[in-house]
């Protein structure tokens, strides 16, 4: 067994000193940190055949081809390609059959002389590694953004991240939890942001890439992660950045047709705002931790169940930690100065204007909302039929706590707050709740109230205990 370790100084040194491991380190962007921790620990020479730093653009792109960013998944990915190659090209016949051989690269954009005020620092990092000599070769990808106020500090950040991916590579890629937790050792959060982790190759073949995503949020390393309809993570820039976006956050245990219904309610008047008009839209499917939570816990299994009927519905999702909206909206527009469009039912509306939520908040709700609002944003708002009187409670009607009315008339007045039309009023008896019963109790009904496809991949593959006896 390994001997487990999470400071930096003795993580390099336990790979210099494993002469089973062979590698090489390329960097581009805020120095060469990683590398340089194996050199100033001693017995480097045991470790590393090879430190490159290509920052000139042209010669990059010599070396490993044309590329529309620098600072990207794509140039990391075809550096790690190529100096991996070259590795088993130049040594694999010599010392191939002991040795297990990795390369490391990275790309980082850091805060420099030149780079705006607002610039946000932020790189790529991966390694290539082979887990027995000879072996095929598997991948860890991770995108982190560097928080610290200075470049100095920037540097050391990177270097510290860089050497916990290597060792956590070499040491505990059998255990990818255990991997995510090392990525911070020596590091806090409030100094790095690792918001996005892909592991691929034959020592993750039992990794679902979602399940990390969800991880990453889970413990710590990100607010919010993101991955496609197929189930590809991504980093979220790639997927929001200078886009219009359209939000539903929810459970989805599982999507009904009112779920669809609110969405394409809300889309329609999106799609006609002044701001929207003639751009392209990007809908989010957001579960929060608290959406995930059942019991004391996050099942899995429960989890993948509802993001495989989101991607068989082609939505991306979005997993965050954001439990209040203003938070949400931060990081959207951290992405896009785009409008934002957040579709919610009247029950969440009304939960919004308690004020029992903002009490850490020195301004209460009133900086809450300011938050909320202080870019192009609108909230998009579903009716609820009340079972016991019949009546259509609308964000026109809706009432809130006295001290809030003229609030929330300000807001309505704006336009800020909409309430959706066109509705299917068939859809206002159904919720969530009363469809994952009718599943778990075996009764049919169920079926009527989520769409087609939703039913047949429930039936087909037996998700939330369907066929169970109860």
């Amino acid at each position: 067994m390994e001997q487990k370790t999470s400071d930096t100084h003795q993580k390099a040194l336990q790979i210099n000193l494993d002469p089973s491991k062979y590698g090489t380190f390329v960097e581009i962007g805020a120095g060469q940190e990683v590398g340089r921790w194996f050199f100033r620990v001693g017995g480097a020479s045991g470790t590393i055949a090879k430190t490159m730093s290509a920052y000139d653009m042209t010669v990059s792109d010599a070396i490993y081809g044309p590329c529309e960013r620098y600072v990207s998944r794509q140039r990391l990915t075809s550096m790690l390609e190529r100096e991996f190659d070259l590795l088993i090209e130049r040594l694999g016949q010599k010392r191939g059959a002991n040795t297990k051989f990795f390369a490391f690269a990275d790309t980082v954009a850091a805060r420099s002389y030149s780079s705006r005020k607002d610039m946000e620092a932020h790189g790529w990092l991966g390694v290539r590694f082979q887990t027995e000599p000879q072996g095929e070769p598997s991948q860890i990808i991770i995108h982190a953004r560097l928080l610290d106020p200075e470049n100095v500090q920037e540097q050391e950040a990177l270097g510290i991240i860089g050497v916990n991916l290597v060792h956590g590579a070499l040491y505990l890629h059998q255990d990818p939890a255990a991997l995510l937790d090392a990525l911070l050792d020596n590091l806090t959060a409030e100094r790095v942001e690792v918001d996005m982790v892909k592991l691929t190759g034959p020592a993750f073949a039992g990794v679902d890439n979602r399940i990390m995503a969800l991880q990453l949020v889970q413990r710590g390393l990100t607010k919010a992660a993101m991955f496609l309809a197929s189930g590809e993570v991504v980093q979220p820039t790639d997927v929001l950045y200078k886009k219009s976006i359209m939000v539903e956050r929810g459970s989805f245990r599982p999507i009904t047709k009112t779920t669809l219904d609110m969405l394409e309610c809300a889309t329609s008047l999106f799609v006609q705002e002044p701001k929207v008009q003639g751009e392209e839209v990007t809908v989010l499917m957001e579960m929060t931790l608290k959406n995930l939570i059942e019991g004391d816990r996050i099942d899995p299994k429960d989890f993948l169940d509802r993001v495989d009927i989101l991607g068989a519905l082609g939505k991306n999702v979005l997993i965050s930690n954001y439990g209040e909206y203003h938070r949400l909206a931060a990081y959207l527009f951290r992405h896009t100065k785009k409008m934002i469009g957040i579709v919610m039912g009247v029950p969440t509306l009304r939960e919004i204007f308690e004020e029992k939520y903002y009490t850490d908040l020195e301004g209460g709700i009133l900086e809450s909302f300011g938050r909320l609002f202080k870019n192009d944003l609108k909230l998009y708002v579903y009716p609820l039929r009340e079972a016991k009187t019949g009546a259509l409670i609308t964000a026109g009607n809706v009432r809130v706590a006295p001290n809030l009315r003229h609030l929330y008339a300000y807001l309505v007045e704006n336009r800020l707050i909409e309430s959706l039309r066109d509705f299917d009023e068939r859809c206002l008896p159904i919720f969530s709740r009363d469809v994952l019963a009718s599943i778990r109790s075996g009764d049919a009904a169920w079926e009527a109230m989520v769409p087609p496809a939703v039913a047949e991949i429930i039936k087909d593959r037996k998700l939330f205990n369907y066929g169970v006896a109860p």
